[in-house]
């Protein structure tokens, strides 16, 4: 009897406290702000909570309180350096191991939510790091995972440019028509896929100021895909850089149109009336044109930069609903907060990132309800940040306290 008592106790009871706390919802900081965390969920949230008998009380000082941040596309298996090489040089396990070390970066820089959008190669490796992740063997963020991307023989992702005798694999895997993209995604989510990653958009160019990018499915070969994901209730994401393939997306009703550096006015019209998210990936664009092998490629990549602000603003004041996604692996985890910073310079308010990155990101994940808000009931994914991040988005790039399902990670 005793030991059964003792299984049914109340779990450990936490008390957060800090100067400021972030109601997303409502666009206010609340001051004081505490947190009472009862095992893996949020039990009161507000200027006072109560303080159950032997509540562990952390006090975090001059700092805001807010939801853990979210991450709606990252790449795990990819660190800085030659990314075409390193999928070809570096076995699956060596990228696993390096996987399992950036999923803590992340978790560590406050990310607690996220969307792995592709392994580049590595196949179904994502579902043993997921996993391991939700068993509590290592640390990382709970996560949203997709194998391997689907792409068409010599598309987006296709070992190009090597010697065709070596037979070089490509980082995504083929499908040529409707009834092969059914037949891939049924054996990635087979091998554990919580949602499907297709390029839909091949090489991207600039021409006399003009944008222009080559579609890669139908939009009748898109559908097949939206409707066989729906069908198991799934979801699929696009690679869309632009028109038309970023129209085909939002005709056939994709969860999200990701890099969408160029909507028309009716992909634009789709994507509100659908709630499809355009996720921007400003970081990785920014990081391509600072880091770029000659002066020649820096230009246009920067080019490119600058068309895609332009574009961005267009559909920020057609009300395009935003989710935020850095693309991190080319450059280092744990440093894409630089995203947030970059959608507020590029024209969105503070708040309005913040909801995107909290209230959609927890939609486009598939977490509504559990994640992105500090409320009774929800997860206890909690971060601290130095500062107001209404007033300096810059103050995400400052966690301090990490908090995932109520465990402590840092502090």
């Amino acid at each position: 009897m005793a030991q059964g008592q003792s299984q049914t106790t109340a779990p450990h009871a936490i008390v957060l406290r800090a100067a400021r706390l972030l109601d997303v919802k409502s666009g206010r900081v609340v001051k004081p702000g505490e947190v009472l965390v009862q095992g893996e969920r949020i039990v009161e949230a507000g200027t006072t909570v109560k303080r159950p008998a032997g509540a562990e009380v952390i006090d975090l000082g001059d700092r805001t309180l807010m939801p853990g941040l979210i991450d709606a596309h990252v790449h795990l298996f990819l660190h800085p350096g030659a990314e075409d090489l390193q999928t070809v040089q570096e076995s699956v396990p060596q990228r696993t191991i390096m996987a399992v070390q950036a999923a803590r970066d992340d978790l560590m820089a406050g990310f607690t939510a996220e969307r792995d959008m592709g392994t580049e190669g590595a196949g179904s490796a994502d579902t043993a790091v997921r996993n391991a992740i939700d068993e509590g063997l290592v640390p990382g963020p709970r996560l949203r995972i997709s194998g391997n991307a689907i792409n068409i023989l010599g598309g987006h992702e296709d070992a190009i440019g090597y010697n065709p005798a070596q037979h070089v694999l490509p980082n995504a895997d083929y499908a040529n028509n409707a009834a092969e993209l059914v037949a891939v995604m049924r054996q990635q989510f087979k091998e554990g896929a919580d949602f499907i990653k297709i390029y839909e958009t091949g090489p991207d160019k600039v021409r006399d100021g003009q944008f222009s990018t080559i579609y890669q499915y139908t939009e009748a070969e898109l559908k097949a895909g939206v409707e066989e994901a729906a069908r198991v209730g799934k979801r699929v994401a696009v690679h869309a850089t632009g028109e038309p393939g970023t129209l085909f997306a939002a005709q056939a009703g994709v969860a999200s149109i990701d890099h969408a550096n160029q909507l028309s006015d009716e992909t634009m019209r789709l994507m509100r009336e659908k709630q499809i998210f355009a996720v921007p990936t400003f970081t990785i664009f920014e990081y391509f044109a600072e880091h770029a092998a000659t002066p020649a490629q820096a230009a246009r990549e920067h080019q490119m930069l600058d068309l895609k602000v332009q574009e961005f603003r267009k559909q920020v004041a057609a009300g395009v609903p935003m989710a935020v996604g850095s693309d991190v692996g080319p450059f280092a985890h744990g440093t894409q907060a630089r995203e947030l910073v970059l959608m507020v310079k590029y024209g969105m308010s503070p708040l309005a990132v913040l909801q995107a990155d909290l209230l959609n990101g927890a939609k486009l994940l598939g977490w509504d309800g559990q994640i992105g808000v500090l409320e009774p009931g929800y997860l206890a994914d909690v971060v601290a940040v130095s500062g107001d991040p209404l007033q300096d988005i810059g103050a995400v790039e400052n966690v301090s306290f990490v908090m995932k399902s109520g465990v402590v990670y840092r502090k």
